[in-house]
């Protein structure tokens, strides 16, 4: 049981770290000033891709911290 715990927490780790890195800033910083702007001209809605990912990283953490206890108190 302990064993499947750390693996399932590991495969979330990686799944938070993956959602957090693939998340846009709010500025576009350097790739919104080379591209100027063209990616939401040419590549659809960014703002509803990014909304999703957001609510899946927030899933995705929550799953995250409820492991964490689980694997404190065990």
């Amino acid at each position: 049981m302990l064993r499947v715990l750390q693996v399932i927490h590991i495969l979330v780790a990686i799944g938070v770290i993956v959602g957090v890195l693939l998340q846009s800033g709010k500025s576009a910083g350097l790739s919104g000033a080379i591209d100027g702007g063209a990616s939401s001209i040419l590549g659809g809605d960014q703002r509803n891709i990014d909304k999703k990912l957001g609510k899946a990283t927030t899933v995705v953490a929550v799953i995250f911290m409820f492991t964490s206890l689980l694997l404190g108190i065990f």
